[in-house]
């Protein structure tokens, strides 16, 4: 048995109703002993030594329940993005407003490689340029030779230039949905969803499994992480090996290593049996840091980009109806098989026919197999309304909402994707926590920043870049946000019974804040500085 520590705070805000409020904190082998005042750990003997955390608020550690570890990897490539951004260092990124910026950025980028290297880039968004659409022409200024491939910020499009497409053999005659083409009838370079970008990726050595499966990879994850104050974080799309996961339970059995893992299977390359089996095979080998069983379906698209599925009536631009990555009836196969086999499912559904198929999916599979803690979750919701939200909390299917979307691209949605009406109405959180669903918020990092507290603020005020609060009725309380992004998003990983809030008996997980996010304005929330962490009763302070 390890001796008891005694964590001392400003205050601590416990996420229990029971206990709301406390000034210490019992730590003994790495889970919570007792909270209350400073004598809590009198009735265990006593503590044996004292943490002095009085600078700070304490918090459970985030939950960032969905985001992918390429997150601090991408930063190995160019960034093209129109938001300023921090890197896993700390160094700020200028955004770029013109594609002129973007040219002059990739052409400093290009001639630090060497000459057999492809030029990679990401975090590019046309929506926010409408003077013209990237193409292969403006990437072919950079260089004609050297292959060049532009990650939108989604990363379900990208842009090539003309060598670039050469590699997949994309030419006039190519007839493969989502390879688009000009009025001349040749590609533009914009390849839309994974059918269309895979070609082109594998040939330009883009593998997102490198970015996340290297040392370097993971220790960068980590410390985007603790930056943020996130101590359990999702892989939202993992592709696992034998190898690959010996490497993750070994990096994330070091002591150093400030977050728990929570990898997801991608639910491609395979059969549906095959997909499960190989799921049911890395459940077994979980750790304490690293949980492992789970699978991730990839539905439909991205609304900016146009590729998500939205029922009638459709983009208010006219633009045709987003792409399938999985076909309806190979989400159907999936979710029973998944269902049968008893693998919690985390679907991406960002347009609301996405949803709706999905939802259908799930009730056939529950019809036939019957499993009543399945609580499978589905990931963005963008455009679930009331009804479709119903339907999740009568099926207890969990919803993850990508509430980052409201100030990223909030403004460009309500003017140029679904339309001001339903813009007021997207990432509903209000009317999901209204339905009785289990709820969580997230940053799909790196689409968006990871930071939960910004996660928080967005769901809270509905703030766009312009100003403009979107959709008022759909505001939650700053403690409703904290739930979300505490106990809700642990519930969404089926581990609420060990973190998500500061209780005896669960994980020392925490996080240490510069204030206390129930005491300041609502409107400050993002603003909050994060201090450190304490995972597993190891403090790892920033």
């Amino acid at each position: 048995m390890g001796k008891t520590l005694l964590f001392h705070a400003k205050s601590v805000v416990t996420m229990d109703r029971n206990q709301p409020r406390a000034s210490h904190v019992a730590v003994r082998d790495g889970r919570v002993l007792a909270v209350g005042g400073p004598n809590c750990a009198d009735p265990w003997g006593g503590a044996e030594a004292h943490v002095d955390l009085s600078d700070t608020v304490l918090m459970p550690g985030f939950v960032e329940g969905h985001a992918h570890m390429m997150a601090g990897a991408m930063w190995d490539y160019a960034y093209c993005g129109y938001h300023d951004r921090i890197d896993p260092q700390g160094q700020m990124h200028k955004g770029m407003t013109q594609i002129d910026q973007v040219i002059a950025r990739l052409s400093e980028f290009e001639a630090t490689l060497a000459p057999e290297q492809p030029l990679i880039g990401w975090g590019f968004d046309p929506i926010f340029l409408t003077s013209e659409r990237l193409s292969r022409h403006h990437l072919d200024q950079v260089s004609i030779t050297r292959p060049i491939v532009i990650i939108f910020s989604n990363f379900h499009l990208l842009c090539g230039n003309s060598a670039a497409l050469a590699l997949a053999g994309y030419d006039v005659a190519t007839n493969v949905e989502g390879v688009i083409k000009g009025s001349d009838g040749q590609p533009t370079g914009e390849l839309q969803e994974m059918a269309a970008m895979f070609p082109v990726m594998r040939r330009t050595g883009i593998d997102f499994r490198d970015l996340t499966q290297t040392d370097a990879a993971l220790r960068s994850y980590g410390e985007v992480c603790k930056r943020v104050g996130v101590t359990t974080v999702t892989d939202l799309f993992a592709t696992l090996g034998d190898e690959d996961v010996a490497r993750l339970a070994a990096a994330t059995a070091r002591s150093d290593f400030p977050v728990r893992l929570v990898p997801a299977l991608g639910a491609m390359g395979g059969t549906p049996a095959e997909i499960a089996a190989q799921a049911r095979a890395m459940r077994d080998r979980s750790t304490e840091k690293l949980r492992l069983g789970a699978v991730k379906l990839m539905t439909d698209g991205s609304i900016q980009g146009w590729t998500a599925r939205v029922r009638a009536p459709g983009y208010v631009g006219g633009q045709p109806n987003g792409l399938w990555n999985t076909a309806p009836d190979q989400i159907f196969q999936l979710c029973e098989e998944m269902q049968r086999q008893g693998l919690q499912m985390h679907i991406h559904v960002n347009g609301d026919e996405a949803a709706e198929v999905t939802l259908d999916a799930l009730e056939a599979a529950a019809r036939k197999h019957p499993w009543p803690g399945a609580r499978h979750v589905l990931q963005h919701c963008q455009m679930m309304d009331a009804a479709l939200f119903r339907r999740a909390a009568e099926l207890g299917v969990a919803c993850n909402i990508f509430a980052n979307h409201l100030w990223y691209f909030g403004d460009q949605h309500a003017a140029l994707t679904i339309g001001p009406d339903r813009a007021q109405s997207m990432d509903a959180v209000r009317d999901c926590l209204d339905a009785g669903v289990i709820t969580a918020i997230h940053s799909d990092a790196p689409v968006t920043p990871m930071g939960p507290l910004f996660t928080a603020w967005c769901a809270v005020n509905r703030r766009t870049m312009s100003g403009q609060t979107l959709g008022r009725a759909q505001c939650i309380s700053v403690e409703e946000a904290l739930y979300a992004i505490t106990l809700g998003a642990a519930q969404t990983l089926k581990m609420d019974a060990e973190i998500g809030s500061i209780q005896t008996g669960k994980r020392a997980d925490f996080v240490l804040l510069g204030a206390d996010p129930t005491a300041v304005d609502p409107d400050a929330l993002k603003d909050i500085t994060v201090l450190g962490t304490v995972l597993g009763g190891e403090v790892h302070r920033l």
